[in-house]
């Protein structure tokens, strides 16, 4: 029974490490795209 419990353990933890991976990803790929608008506004303003 302790075997059982320790390797359902596991697996919740490795789930939680899991879908907090996905939200950073997520969030690394939003901030990528703002720095790809904020350049891209960047050099237009120069540009004029």
């Amino acid at each position: 029974m302790t075997h059982r419990i320790a390797i359902l353990s596991a697996v919740l933890a490795g789930a939680l490490l899991l879908s907090a991976c996905a939200n950073t990803v997520r969030g690394v790929g939003r901030d990528l795209g703002n720095t790809v608008d904020a350049t891209g506004a960047a050099v237009r303003d120069v540009a004029e």
